[in-house]
């Protein structure tokens, strides 16, 4: 999907962002079909009572895109991850999730297990549903190859990259089939190229089907994303 589209403050009601027809077409038509969809009505949020960190925020986020969350520090980026996973209630407005299922979130840190094999990680949620160990493995090994880590499938948790693991962990977050993927600043902690590394990857979330949202200050990883929500537009 290469359309890019900068969603913006608006003064009606939540706004579902034009697509043009290439990027329509681009869309798996079954998770469209499903109904889901994430509606911001409106929503504010503050933490002392006086100073909103943003407000007036009303957009509909829809499956099969990768949504930029940016601003600058401070913003409330991280905030508003947390008020559309439904973990924080906002100051002002609601939010209402629609058919989402399973809620995941990656963090800005990799967290796996060090002496277990890459796949092994991508597996797993395969496992948790039922399959069998080659099922799994297989199902693993595609993820992986779309984020271009097939060739550390056996490798250890502990001998990947920071880059190498900040992809696993997104291989994960598909293999889960979450509904609702939250991304959290997934380059902050590596260096230029194993940044490039995951950005060039970011495009292949959107194949899960899931509304994924990247919370991000790096213009990179907004340029890989098929959509842009700036917070600075609603402060």
């Amino acid at each position: 999907m290469d359309t890019k589209i900068a969603v913006t403050a608006t003064d009606s009601d939540a706004q579902e962002p034009h697509r043009d027809r290439e990027a329509e077409d681009s869309l798996d038509s079954g998770a469209v079909d499903s109904g889901a969809r994430v509606i911001l009505d409106d929503v504010g949020h503050t933490f002392d009572h006086r100073d909103m960190l943003f407000r007036h925020v009303s957009l509909t986020l829809l499956p099969c895109h990768v949504y930029a969350l940016t601003g600058p520090s401070g913003s409330g980026k991280s905030t508003l991850l947390s008020i559309i996973a439904g973990w924080v209630k906002p100051a002002e407005g609601q939010v209402r999730r629609e058919r989402c299922g399973r809620v995941c979130w990656v963090f800005q840190n990799p967290h796996g297990v060090a002496r277990r094999l890459a796949v092994d990680h991508v597996a797993l949620p395969f496992l948790a549903r039922g399959e069998t160990r080659k099922q799994a493995e297989a199902h693993a090994l595609e993820l992986m190859d779309a984020f271009g880590l097939r060739h550390r499938a056996y490798a250890r948790f502990s001998a990947l990259s920071g880059g190498e693991a900040q992809r696993l962990m997104l291989a994960r977050g598909v293999a889960s089939h979450a509904g609702l993927l939250l991304v959290d600043e997934p380059t902050a902690q590596l260096d230029l190229h194993a940044a490039d590394t995951v950005n060039e990857r970011l495009h292949a979330l959107s194949s899960s089907g899931a509304i994924v949202i990247v919370a991000t200050h790096d213009p990179h990883t907004r340029d890989a994303c098929t959509d842009v929500i700036d917070l600075r537009d609603f402060q």
